[in-house]
C-alpha cells in the first residue's frame, strides 16, 4: 500500500479530498502530509450553504495532527475559496479542523481530555506544544461550550462567593443545583455582581427560577428580589450557612469560658475546640468518653452545644407548620440561655425566618455550591499561571461549567 493511500485511511480523508503527498523526516522525527481535492468540485458557502464553483485557494496552511507513533505529524492544505453573491469571498470549511485553528479536531479532542486530567504544564509536556497553545485550546473550548449552551431554564440555583485572591478579592458564583455546574462567575460580591447574571437572562428564564439557595448576604438578597418574580417565597437561606453561624457562637462561648477557667487554674476546656463543633454522630470514637464527661459538667459551652444540636433538627421537621412550632420553642430556649453569642444568632435567624422556612417548600441547600468551591480551590492551586482574573474564570468554566466543549 502506498504511503498516500495509507494516510488517507488513517486520517479518514473522504472525497472530494485526497492525500497527495507524504514526507517522512526520520532525523527530525516528523511526518508532513499534503491534502488536495479533485477538480470541478462545487463547494458550499460557509455562511448560507449555497453550492458554488471554486474561486481560488488561500495560502497553504499547516495543522498539527495526532502523532504517528513518536513522530510529530502535520497536515498541509490550500483551502478553497468561493465567491458568494451574498457573503463575498470566503474560505470553505474543511472536515479535519475548525476555522482559524492550527490543530486538527482529533488533536484538540486529545488535548482537551488531557487538560481535564492535569494542569496545563503537564499537558504541554505530553503534547509537545507551548503553554499559550494549550491555553488557547482550552479557551476556545469554553467559548464553544458557552455558544452551545442555549437559553435553558435553570430552576434551582445556588449563589455563593469565592475568594479569588488575597486582599478580599471575591468572585460571585451562580450554580445549577440539579446539574452541579457553575452557570455564571461575576467579579466581587456586590449587588451589581449578581445583577449582571440576572440581567443576562431572558424574561422566561427569570420566571423559570423556582428557588434560590444563598447565605444571608444582603447584596445577593436585594439583587434576587429585584430580578426574580416572586423571589420573596423563592429565596432559601442555606441551612449549613445558618449552622455555621451557630457553630461560631458555640466556639465564642467556649473561648470566653476557657479564659475564665484558666484564671482559676482550671484547664478543663484545653484542646476541646473541635469536640464542640462536631455533631453528636460525628464525635470521634476515641474521644466519646471524654466528651460525655465534659457534657456532664455544668459548662456554658455544653449548653451552647446542646442548643446548636437542637437547631440542626429544625430541618428534619415534616412540614413548615411543625417547623414553625419547633422554631418557637428553640428560640425561647436560645434567647433565655444567658449566652450572648447564642442569643445573637437566634435573633439573626428570626430576622430572616421566612426565608429559612421556605426550605419546606423548596428543600434545597447550597451544598452543591460548597462542593464546587472545593473543586475550584483545587483548580486555583494547579499551575495555570493565572495572569488575570479572566483566566481563572475560564478555568472554572472549563472544569465546572458542564459545557459541551469538544469540536465537531
Amino acid at each position: 500500500m502506498r504511503d498516500t493511500e495509507l494516510y488517507r485511511y488513517l486520517l479518514g480523508v473522504e472525497e472530494p479530498w485526497t492525500v497527495s503527498r507524504v514526507d517522512l523526516d526520520v532525523r527530525g522525527q516528523r511526518v508532513d502530509i499534503w491534502i488536495n481535492h479533485k477538480e470541478g468540485v462545487r463547494w458550499p458557502c460557509p455562511q448560507c450553504s449555497s453550492e458554488l464553483g471554486l474561486y481560488d485557494h488561500a495560502e497553504e496552511r499547516v495543522w498539527r495532527h495526532l502523532d504517528s507513533c513518536q513522530f510529530l505529524t502535520y497536515l498541509h492544505a490550500r483551502i478553497p475559496r468561493v465567491d458568494c453573491s451574498e457573503h463575498g469571498v470566503l474560505q470553505v470549511k474543511v472536515p479535519w479542523a475548525e476555522p482559524r485553528s492550527q490543530f486538527t479536531l482529533l488533536f484538540e479532542r486529545l488535548a482537551l481530555d488531557l487538560l481535564k486530567e492535569c494542569d496545563i504544564q503537564g499537558a504541554t509536556d505530553i503534547l509537545r506544544i507551548s503553554w499559550d497553545e494549550a491555553w488557547h485550546i482550552l479557551e476556545r473550548a469554553v467559548k464553544r461550550g458557552l455558544q452551545r449552551k442555549g437559553e435553558g431554564v435553570v430552576a434551582h440555583i445556588g449563589i455563593d462567593e469565592k475568594a479569588a485572591a488575597k486582599g478580599h478579592k471575591y468572585l460571585t458564583l451562580v450554580c445549577d443545583l440539579k446539574a452541579s455546574t457553575v452557570e455564571y462567575i461575576g467579579d466581587g460580591r456586590k449587588q451589581e455582581s449578581l445583577d449582571a447574571y440576572y440581567g443576562g437572562l431572558s424574561e422566561s428564564q427569570r420566571e423559570g427560577i423556582e428557588a434560590v439557595a444563598m447565605d444571608m448576604w444582603e447584596a445577593y438578597i436585594e439583587s434576587t428580589l429585584d430580578h426574580v418574580p416572586g423571589a420573596e417565597d423563592k429565596i432559601v437561606f442555606d441551612r449549613f450557612h445558618i449552622l455555621s453561624h451557630m457553630a461560631e457562637a458555640v466556639d465564642t462561648v467556649r473561648k470566653q469560658e476557657h479564659q475564665l477557667l484558666k484564671k482559676q487554674g482550671d484547664e478543663t476546656l484545653k484542646g476541646t475546640k473541635y469536640l464542640w463543633l462536631y455533631g453528636q454522630e460525628n464525635i470521634p470514637l476515641r474521644r466519646k468518653e471524654e466528651f460525655e464527661r465534659l457534657k456532664s459538667l455544668d459548662l456554658k459551652v455544653g449548653r451552647a452545644w446542646a442548643i446548636k444540636e437542637n437547631l440542626r433538627r429544625l430541618w428534619d421537621c415534616p412540614s413548615r407548620e411543625e417547623a414553625t412550632q419547633y422554631w418557637r420553642r428553640w428560640f425561647w430556649w436560645a434567647t433565655h440561655s444567658r449566652l450572648e453569642p447564642v442569643k445573637k444568632v437566634a435573633y439573626l435567624i428570626k430576622r430572616h425566618l421566612h426565608n429559612v422556612l421556605t426550605y419546606f417548600t423548596h428543600p434545597i441547600t447550597n451544598a452543591v455550591s460548597e462542593g464546587l468551591n472545593s473543586k475550584i480551590q483545587t483548580i486555583k492551586k494547579m499551575a495555570y499561571g493565572f495572569r488575570n482574573p479572566e483566566h481563572f474564570k475560564t478555568a472554572i468554566l472549563f472544569h465546572c461549567g458542564g459545557l459541551d466543549i469538544y469540536p465537531c
